[in-house]
């Protein structure tokens, strides 16, 4: 029984219980029983009908409310393993990838690439912070300004050997907060798959305003996607940071295509 059946039913008792009982006794019992007898009957006869009826219906009412109860925590904690998932792969697991890398620059005599090191060891640390507060408190937007946050992504890619060229004409106004952290977030997954993936030397990345939305773009000279990519970007089950993308995307009501032209891969990133 559906709970809109249920209140229903709650409500119709007590008046055709009523009903019913004034209709037989004007029909049947008046010779037997005086008008006053008849009223203090009356009340106890809808109570006894109510109570019959309504309890099995409460207790219906009262499983349904459990059980919702339950979808919702279920819903909730798996929301929050899904954030938590997001956290892990956008902060540590991309760090490490950088610092393998930069051990790759060491091994081959890069002086550099020691401090690179040691930077990327402490902001892993940090990361690691970071997930372990989001455990404990509410999540908070991302602490550093907007041009830093980006220009320190950008010299993380660098550090990692890949020539990153920024064309960004969008005016950090025309941004909300969270589109700020969502769109940080998706640049940071470009350009880790096109370190990756990609085996790309260069990266192109351009932002501007158009049409009242916004396009950013990144692009490379790799050797484009392959079949776990285009999954990923089709709505598939392919890579994991491109399906989170394709999902952050989605949730903010963005455009998001990966696509192969004149030997550059496009990953783009469009507000309409």
């Amino acid at each position: 029984m559906t709970y809109r059946q249920i209140k229903w039913l709650i409500l119709v008792v007590p008046s055709l219980t009523i009903g019913i009982w004034e209709f037989v006794r004007h029909e049947f019992h008046i010779p037997y029983l005086s008008m006053e007898l008849g009223n203090i009957l009356a009340p106890f006869i809808v109570l006894g009908a109510t109570l019959a009826i309504s309890l099995p219906l409460f207790r219906m009412l009262e499983h349904s409310q459990r059980q919702l109860q339950e979808a919702r925590e279920l819903q909730s904690a798996l929301e929050e393993r899904e954030r938590i998932a997001r956290e892990l792969h956008d902060g540590i697991a991309q760090s490490l990838f950088l610092l393998a890398v930069k051990a790759d620059r060491l091994e081959k005599g890069d002086a550099a690439a020691a401090e690179s090191i040691r930077r990327t060891v402490h902001r892993v640390n940090d990361y690691v912070r970071q997930a372990i507060a989001s455990l404990r408190f509410a999540p908070a937007a991302q602490s550093l300004p907007w041009t830093e946050m980006l220009h320190r992504l950008f010299a993380d890619a660098r550090d990692a050997g890949l020539d990153v060229r920024v064309d960004w004409r969008l005016p950090e106004s025309e941004l909300s907060v969270r589109e700020k952290v969502e769109l940080y977030a998706c640049l940071r997954e470009a350009l880790a798959n096109v370190q990756k993936h990609a085996d790309a030397r260069t990266a192109i990345v351009r932002c501007a305003a158009a049409g009242g939305g916004w396009t950013c773009t990144v692009a490379d000279d790799g050797r484009g996607p392959d079949a776990a990519d285009a999954a990923a970007s089709g709505g598939g089950r392919g890579r994991y940071g491109l399906t989170i993308v394709r999902e952050r995307a989605a949730a903010m009501g963005w455009r998001f295509a990966l696509e192969r032209e004149a030997e550059r891969t496009s990953f783009t990133i469009r507000k309409e």
